[in-house]
Formats: C-alpha cells, structure tokens, sequence
C-alpha cells in the first residue's frame, strides 16, 4: 500500500497573511541604519533566511555590512514585526486545512526560516502552539532557504522520506528548496508571486491560498 502524503508547510504567506508586514519591519530597520532599498525589492528577498537575505542585500546595493550592523538589522527586524502583529491573521482555509489533514491522519509540520520568536506571533494567529505540533525554524538548521535544510529536518521531525512530502509555500525560495530536497512542491499564490514564477521554480501545483489547496487536495494529497 502506497505511503500516505506527509506536508511541510511553510508559514509567513502560506498559512498566515504577514508577507507585508514583514517586508514593512524590514524597510523600518533598514531605513534605520540608512539603507535606501525599495519596498518592492524587500519583498522579492522574503522567504530567505534573514542572514541570507543581508548577505543579498549587501550584493544588491554594493554595501559592506559589518556583523554588528547585521545584528542591529536582525534585531531592529524582529522589534518592528513584533509591533505589527496585531496585523497578521490567518490566511483564508488555513486553519481548517491544518485540521482536515489531522482529522486524516496525514502528517504535517511547519518549517520555517523565521527564527521562534517570530513563529510564535504566526502561530498565535493560527491558535496553534509550538509545543503541539511538529515545527522546525530557523533556529533548528545551520542554512535557510533555498538550501533544503529546514524541509529535510522537518521530513526527519515527522520520520518520513523527504520524497512522500508536499512542501507547501508562497515563495520560489520554497520551491527551490524543495526541489533540491526532492519533494514535490506546492505554491500559493497568497505570498505575491506570480503562477509563472512558482512554476519556474518548481511548483506542481499552484492554488490562490491555502482555502484554494484544501478544496483541491484530492489533486495532491494520498489518502492511502
């Protein structure tokens, strides 16, 4: 009998509505330590690790960033996203998704390259807690995404083969990822990226949000 589908989700844009909100607590501290970069090409870097990002970012504008000045980034990051959280809610079938594949017996986690104290926020707008599920962050895994670090760990967290995974995501970071983890990909369209480019990158599948994916898991999903 063929294994049942196990899914790793990504969480800002795949199950929470926080996209902007973290591209705006970026702009904030970047702006803080005068670094001019456009809000449209913040949003492009979201998904990546933060460390991953600053590294992209001092490529892009041609600046050196000392390791004190990517610490204030970093913390000066955090600080603003905490600040908006009352922002972030739950994307559209999201909770109910979570639940469906439970009430299924699939596996699931949430893997992703924000470190805890910015999960908790988005797992609070899930009513979800990081102690009752299956999660993997930033914290857990020495390289962020595209590296398949975070998928892979999550795969071995719930003790299944990366290969019988759907990693859900927004991003073409996700897909990246899991493209080099051997999983199959699944995008949203609810992070801001285009069909085109989650194909490009690797997508399956893409649905407008994860309400889209639930009424279509039967198109992806294994219940064996």
């Amino acid at each position: 009998m063929r294994e049942k589908t196990s899914f790793i989700f990504d969480l800002d844009g795949t199950l929470t509505d926080s996209v902007y909100q973290n591209v705006a607590a970026w702009k904030e501290a970047l702006d803080a330590e005068n670094i001019p970069l456009a809000m449209w090409r913040i949003h492009r870097k979201i998904g990546m690790s933060g460390g991953l990002m600053l590294k992209n970012l001092s490529r892009e504008t041609g600046l050196t960033l000392t390791d004190d000045q990517a610490q204030r980034l970093s913390k000066r990051h955090s600080e603003a996203y905490e600040r908006l959280q009352s922002q972030i809610i739950a994307l559209p079938g999201a909770t109910d998704l979570l639940r469906t594949l439970t009430q299924e017996n699939l596996k699931w986690c949430i893997a992703t390259s924000g470190e805890m104290a910015t999960a908790e926020i988005n797992l609070k707008a899930l009513g979800l807690k990081s102690q009752d599920i299956t999660l993997v962050t930033r914290d857990d895994v020495k390289q962020g995404k595209p590296d398949p670090s975070l998928f892979m760990a999550g795969a071995d967290k719930m003790g299944v083969g990366i290969e019988e995974c759907l990693v859900v995501g927004d991003a073409i970071w996700d897909m990246l990822a899991a493209r080099r983890a051997k999983a199959t990909g699944i995008g949203l369209l609810s992070g801001g990226y285009d069909v085109s480019e989650l194909e490009r990158a690797g997508a399956l599948r893409v649905y407008d949000d994860p309400l889209d994916l639930l009424n279509h898991l039967d198109e992806v999903a294994s219940f064996a």
